[in-house]
């Protein structure tokens, strides 16, 4: 029940957020603070097995990443990733640990934010971007797809699943499941182009979707394998039923990427 009362509370304000254009900043602010919190997260998880990320560089650089997606400047990363990597090399130098030391706490620093701001970030510049409606077409369909396989993987899961996935990582998931997401993925990416998004087409919707469903297995199941590493159930239990904010940005952060550069390729 809290996982529904969760959904209940945050989806009518992401939609709004996405479908209004003066509502723009609004859904800025929320994708920042869910990829902040999730660096946050990937830290908390990291210090678990005992390394020392520098929370203070990772946040602030985090910030400076998110900013650049805000503003679409993305050439401005060939500036900001530099800076953020000697910094963070230059502090855990200064911290005089030994190299084992140095080395682990500085890659988990460096590695929150490439994966959690760097690859999150996109999603902004999809939303700033892009002119309406193309920008709420785009997100829609992201979500739409992510959510619907997510869905279907699963229930799918839960009623048929009898072969495992990847059990040596989430016991959980089935082959049953990543078929009804698959199947759930290109029946959403169908109704995307019928109902919404008819700019799209088919040939191009369907290939897309397939990608994205595919994308978002290997993220659910590269967190799932973060916090099997770090003894964990959960990222965090910072959302009532769904855990942390990684927990349900696994596969939206592999896919990011992938939404924003279609859609630069394909309109324009």
């Amino acid at each position: 029940m809290s996982r529904v009362i969760t959904a209940l509370i945050f989806l009518p304000v992401l939609i709004a957020s996405i479908r209004f254009k003066e509502l723009e900043l609004i859904f800025a602010l929320l994708a920042a603070a869910a990829i902040v919190l999730g660096v946050y997260e990937f830290y908390q998880l990291a210090r678990r097995r005992e390394m020392q990320p520098d929370t203070v560089v990772g946040m602030t650089f985090a910030v400076g990443v998110i900013a650049v997606f805000y503003l679409v400047e993305l050439d401005l990363l060939l500036a900001v990733l530099p800076a953020f990597v000697i910094t963070t090399l230059i502090v855990a130098a200064l911290r005089g640990a030994p190299f084992d030391k140095m080395l682990s706490s500085a890659g988990a620093t460096i590695l929150g934010v490439l994966y959690v701001a760097l690859l999150g970030g996109f999603l902004i510049s999809v939303r700033t971007g892009f002119a309406q409606p193309r920008a709420a077409q785009l997100l829609f369909f992201f979500f739409f797809v992510l959510m619907g396989s997510d869905i279907a993987a699963y229930y799918m899961g839960r009623t048929l699943g009898k072969h495992k996935l990847a059990p040596a990582i989430s016991p959980g998931k089935t082959w049953e499941g990543a078929v009804g997401g698959m199947i759930a993925s290109l029946l959403a990416a169908a109704i995307a182009h019928f109902w919404f998004f008819p700019e799209l087409k088919l040939a191009a919707a369907l290939p897309l979707a397939a990608a994205m469903n595919v994308r978002g297995v290997g993220g659910d199941l590269t967190e799932s394998a973060l916090k099997r590493g770090a003894g964990a159930k959960d990222a965090a239990n910072i959302l009532p039923g769904h855990g942390g904010l990684l927990d349900r940005l696994d596969s939206l952060l592999f896919n990011a990427p992938v939404i924003y550069y279609f859609g630069n390729l394909y309109f324009k």
